[in-house]
């Protein structure tokens, strides 16, 4: 069971950290009540941080269970999805680019 993170390739590396801490207790607070959810915190709670571009985000937002995170430092543009932690989830998941700061992946 995990929590998927998705961020836009365009974000600098340096807001990363903040807006996937933003996005993982966003998810929470929105899906606490979920089973679901409910398992997963009282569980290991894993988290997976992935990176797309500006095509795959729009794709991935028309998936269930997720929250859009927006950020003030980008004048307010949408950076980030955090989807409430699942046992499986759609194939093209799989597929995903996982996130790693520049320089060291």
């Amino acid at each position: 069971m995990k929590m998927y993170i998705v961020v836009k390739d365009s974000i600098p590396d340096k807001l990363i950290p903040v807006i996937t801490a933003h996005a993982s207790l966003a998810c929470y607070k929105k899906f606490e009540e979920n089973e679901q959810m409910i398992k997963w915190i009282n569980g290991i709670f894993k988290k997976v941080v992935c990176v797309v571009n500006e095509d795959e985000f729009e794709r991935l937002k028309k998936e269930v269970d997720h929250v859009l995170l927006t950020e003030s430092a980008l004048d307010n543009q949408e950076v980030c999805l955090a989807f409430c932690p699942r046992e499986e989830y759609p194939k093209k998941f799989k597929f995903l680019k996982m996130w790693t700061p520049q320089g060291l992946g």
